[in-house]
């Protein structure tokens, strides 16, 4: 049981109720045409088995990819969100794996074999506690000869979401590298295995812009910002881990959001420092009582030791560090960083005097609850959307590429996912939102921040649409919609605006036509 109290008990919170356009009908538009395929191509028994894992990945938890450069954090950021040390931290054998993370009745970890190499059927693994981590064996086979490990873990924080950790693209190893980009962005034009990214830069380079260009769809509803979140990994090592690094990380992180190189690729940027909530979420409490016991001693001589790693490991000028060997500063170390042992001095000099309230504090410092916040509104909320997408973009490239089934059937069946794609508002205002966010098109900056919201660009409830209170009531929705409507509508009849423009409009007092008819008619007494 881990010390610090949960604001938020799940990595991503479960959100499947914002009314007409939580994506419900389009899932069910998208799992008719899915079983109507099976009927078509039902004498091929690989495309009956791909259809049947499209059916199935639409009840699924929302699948959501970490992925970034080799240390960049992603494991660590992993057991952050999660609350409890289940991904492998260092560079052994499993963090050349792409590794799915969901929940389950009871710990257990199974590998499936390389195609590549031969295949074989998937074999459990033997797992085991190493200091309080999950440690897993892979019993001599090597990392490059495995397709997936898949670890279930009893844990409310995954009930919602399975999250995959990736090994780190342009590393040293090609065939990492290979194995992450193929599995997020598939050469043969069928849907990544994610719903949606989380990636991880300590820096902007241009290995980062490209993989993120990589990541956007070409299929019925392209728009990569929609399903990627960019992260500023590691933002307590900003400026050599001083107090104030995450405020130097966040002013990094909104210079970031406004580069032409990430602006469109991800709906946005935020610093987290993921060692620290993966340590506040899992503090312990003799970890506490040895760093109360640090910040006991006097203020300048501890400042004097933590301004590097090395005086921390080496001096005994301070009595309590005197009784802390070198094997339990490096562990400190390890769990903290130099930036976290400040960090942890300060709160515990200002009274938090307790594992639960220091754990709260590191939490909450590190940039954890703003990113569980943008994922519940960007990716929980949308769940039903980018699961309904996955399919069609399968059913895209099926209905393309295969022949083997009666030519009318299929031409029919490619109309209907045509029909669907074009058709679903819900993937116009995704297409939308993206183009607005990427310069595509253009509107006065007022309209298109209002518009951006209205598409649901910061929460896909109707009251967070029209940037009312959570608690608003029906009446002040209806009414805040039709003023949206009205204003909408005049602006799409607007003699000089351009074509893309009016486009634009039209589509946004669809959006606002959506959240009028989505509400219940007003009592007599209401008019």
């Amino acid at each position: 049981m881990n010390a610090a109290s949960e604001r938020t008990p799940s990595a991503l919170p479960s959100t499947r109720s914002a009314g007409k356009h939580s994506g419900h009908s389009l899932t069910a538009a998208v799992r008719g045409v899915l079983r109507r395929a099976l009927r078509v191509y039902a004498d091929d028994p690989d495309i009956v088995a791909e259809l049947r894992a499209q059916l199935d990945r639409l009840d699924e938890p929302l699948r959501v990819a970490i992925a970034g450069k080799v240390k960049a954090g992603k494991s660590t950021l992993l057991n952050g969100l999660v609350g409890e040390l289940i991904a492998p931290t260092d560079a052994g054998e499993c963090t050349k794996v792409v590794t799915w993370y969901r929940d389950g009745p009871s710990p257990r970890v199974v590998s499936y074999p390389d195609s590549d190499y031969g295949g074989g059927e998937p074999r459990p693994l033997p797992i085991r506690r190493d200091n309080g981590a999950l440690a897993v064996e892979l019993r001599g086979v090597p990392a490059e000869r495995l397709r997936k490990l898949v670890v279930d873990w009893p844990s409310q924080s995954l009930r919602g979401t399975t999250l995959i950790d990736t090994p780190g693209i342009a590393s040293m190893s090609a065939h990492n590298s290979r194995r992450t980009l193929a599995m997020l962005t598939p050469d043969d034009d069928s849907p990544a295995e994610a719903d949606a990214v989380i990636y991880l830069m300590r820096h902007l380079h241009a290995t980062d812009a490209e993989f993120l260009e990589s990541f956007r769809d070409q299929g019925v509803a392209r728009a990569s910002s929609v399903n990627t979140i960019a992260v500023i990994s590691r933002a307590d090592e900003v400026g050599g881990g001083r107090i104030d690094a995450m405020l130097s990380a966040r002013r990094i992180a909104r210079r970031y959001r406004t580069e032409p190189a990430l602006r469109g690729l991800c709906q946005t940027v935020l610093p987290v420092a993921g060692l620290l909530a993966a340590t506040g979420r899992t503090l312990r409490q003799a970890e506490f009582q040895t760093l109360a016991g640090l910040a006991a001693a006097p203020r300048e001589e501890m400042d004097d030791i933590l301004l590097s790693t090395h005086r921390f490991l080496r001096s005994d000028k301070v009595a309590a560090l005197r009784d802390l060997s070198y094997e339990r500063r490096k562990d400190l170390l390890e769990r903290f960083g130099i930036f976290g042992l400040r960090l942890s001095m300060m709160y515990v000099r200002q009274g938090r005097d307790s594992s639960p309230a220091l754990a709260a504090e590191l939490v909450t410092a590190s940039g954890l609850h703003e990113l569980q916040d943008v994922l519940s509104v960007q990716f929980s909320q949308r769940r039903d959307l980018l699961k309904a997408r996955s399919g069609l973009l399968a059913l895209e490239r099926l209905v393309a590429a295969r022949t083997s089934a009666d030519a009318e059937e299929v031409g029919q069946l490619a109309a209907e996912v045509e029909r669907i794609g074009s058709g679903a508002h819900e993937f116009v205002e995704l297409r939308l939102l993206s183009a607005l966010r990427c310069g595509e098109v253009e509107l006065p900056d007022a309209e298109s921040e209002s518009a951006q919201r209205l598409l649901g660009g910061q929460g896909v409830a109707p009251a967070q649409r029209l940037a009312l209170p959570a608690k608003a009531t029906d009446a002040a929705v209806r009414m805040a919609a039709l003023r949206e409507l009205d204003r909408w509508r005049r602006r799409a009849e607007d003699p000089f605006a351009d074509r893309p423009a009016v486009r634009a409009y039209r589509a946004v007092a669809r959006t606002c036509e959506g959240l009028v008819a989505a509400l219940p008619e007003p009592a007599v007494s209401e008019v």
